[in-house]
């Protein structure tokens, strides 16, 4: 009886662990089938087979619409993307161990508090380049996310409530015209705050000034009301004071201002020189590559928890297991500025090389014709 039973606890063992390696067959893991990579897979449900405890999930590129609420029995997973699917909404029920969720280029609509609550563990939030209007947080929810992209979409307003711990906002490439007062009054640990390609002519008084942490914040692409001198004062007065790097001063007084800038110059770095014409073209504004190292990227690059590689797509820095190898339009505003002007100049030295050596060849030519009609 002892062996028979013996023998069931170790059948089942083996069973149980034959199970527990089992990876869809559309699919590619590593990490003991751990990390599933189900990426460009023309999917439209999730795949069968995937293991309960799978802490990495890829179903980037993809036709998926709604995955209602199954995920919610991964209660394991940390890392899950979504990008570039067609749904419309996240998916509800949301494992609550997951550290990143990447669903940019989507066709979400708003953002419920519903979606978000009790997300305890998560750090980072990307819901780029998709058709977000409304976006709503529940105090004392996400309480560690650091890092929250919500460029690309269609804000009108900065969104309030947003959570206290965030240390990036992208907020890039809307359409916003207003920041209500206090909406960020309570984000003391704020280093970096990306408001460039957006509708706004004036900012109410005083609305940065509770940003105590904050480094970097881009406010280029945007059509101040420079006329009215009562309004546009008080914020030229703050990108001039501010300890912080302002990317794009209002009514192009200069490419770059604050006093953190100013310290910058002094030490004898180099200083970003961003132009008037940078920062004008509406989706092609640039900064120099030195000043990407005192701003870095975007939020998507800001915080990456889950290190892994293997079998995952393309890992890249901007989008963590991203299929496809390309900057986000916030990271070219910040760090392509020169490319552009050492090609200008690369091309015009080429264009000078070319004209002496058709000066050349067309002397030698008229000189054989006068040698030879001589």
């Amino acid at each position: 009886m002892l062996t028979s039973s013996l023998f069931l606890v170790l059948l089942c063992g083996l069973l149980g662990g034959w199970v527990l390696s089992v990876c869809p067959s559309m699919c590619s893991c590593s990490g003991g089938h751990r990390d599933v990579d189900c990426s460009l897979k023309s999917l439209t449900k999730l795949p069968h087979g995937l293991q309960h405890n799978i802490r990495f999930l890829n179903l980037s590129f993809n036709s998926l619409k709604d995955l209602g609420g199954q995920l919610s029995r991964y209660d394991h997973l940390r890392t899950l993307d979504l990008s570039y699917n067609h749904l419309e909404g996240l998916p509800a029920v949301l494992p609550r161990s997951l550290w990143d969720i990447r669903a940019a280029w989507n066709r979400l609509r708003s953002l419920d508090k519903k979606d978000t609550a009790y997300h305890w563990n998560l750090k980072l939030l990307d819901l780029s380049h998709n058709e977000l209007e409304r976006i709503v947080f529940i105090n004392n929810t996400l309480l560690s996310v650091t890092s929250l992209n919500l460029s690309h979409n269609r804000f009108w307003t900065v969104p309030t409530n947003m959570p206290h711990n965030l240390e990036i906002i992208d907020l890039s490439f809307n359409y916003l015209v207003q920041i209500l007062p206090g909406s960020l009054d309570r984000l003391p640990k704020l280093v970096k705050l990306y408001l460039h390609a957006n509708h706004f002519s004036v900012l109410p008084e005083g609305i940065f000034d509770q940003l105590r942490s904050l480094k970097t914040i881009t406010l280029g692409d945007n059509p101040w009301a420079c006329e009215e001198e009562d309004n546009i004062t008080r914020i030229l007065r703050w990108a001039e004071q501010t300890p912080a790097t302002v990317l794009g001063c209002p009514c192009h007084t200069t490419p770059v201002c604050g006093q953190r800038h100013l310290a910058t110059k002094e030490r004898h770095l180099d200083s970003a020189p961003l132009t008037e014409s940078t920062m004008n073209n509406r989706g092609e504004e640039h900064d120099d590559m030195s000043t990407a190292r005192i701003v870095v990227v975007t939020s998507a690059s800001e915080t990456n928890p889950s290190p892994h590689k293997s079998g995952l797509g393309m890992w890249t820095s901007s989008t963590g297991f991203h299929s496809v190898s390309k900057l986000t339009s916030t990271t070219e505003y910040l760090l392509s500025s020169t490319v552009k002007p050492k090609m200008a100049n690369s091309r015009s030295k080429s264009q000078k090389v070319f004209a002496q050596i058709e000066m050349v060849l067309l002397n030698i030519f008229f000189l054989t014709i006068a040698f030879s009609l001589y």
